[in-house]
């Protein structure tokens, strides 16, 4: 065997380890990984409550919110809303099996007010982010 296929065999090597070293890391944030591909931007708050979660995600300005459900696949009453101070709020509600929303608004640097729903269980945050 010459040099040449000696380097191409470490180098297949490496990297089909370096591609499952990747892949056993990134499998724990796969629940994580789904809800945020509903918002845009970075996490900023997780609000816990009995039945769901409401997840908040901000970007240049704007905030994004989702409820999630800690029964997925069981259809729901489930509702989302936000609020920046002084608009009217944004609620996305209805019967859902995983999650109610997305729902974004553009809040700049003004307080949110976030609310979620999932059956008898509900959280409001009153005014945050500010």
């Amino acid at each position: 065997m010459d040099s040449g296929a000696i380097r191409r065999r470490l180098a297949l090597g490496l990297a089909v380890l370096t591609a499952s070293g990747l892949l056993a890391v990134a499998a724990p944030g796969e629940a994580q990984a789904a809800a945020s591909a509903y918002c845009p931007g970075r996490k900023v708050r997780t609000l816990p409550f009995s039945t769901g979660t409401v997840l908040v995600y901000k970007r240049g300005g704007y905030v994004c919110a989702v409820t999630l459900t800690k029964k997925p696949g069981v259809k729901r009453t489930m509702s989302v809303s936000v609020q920046a101070r002084g608009n009217l709020p944004v609620v996305d509600q209805g019967t859902y099996a995983y999650h109610a929303g997305p729902v974004t608004v553009h809040a700049g640097r003004r307080c949110v007010w976030l609310k979620g729903k999932v059956g008898r269980g509900k959280y409001s945050s009153g005014w945050i982010l500010c």
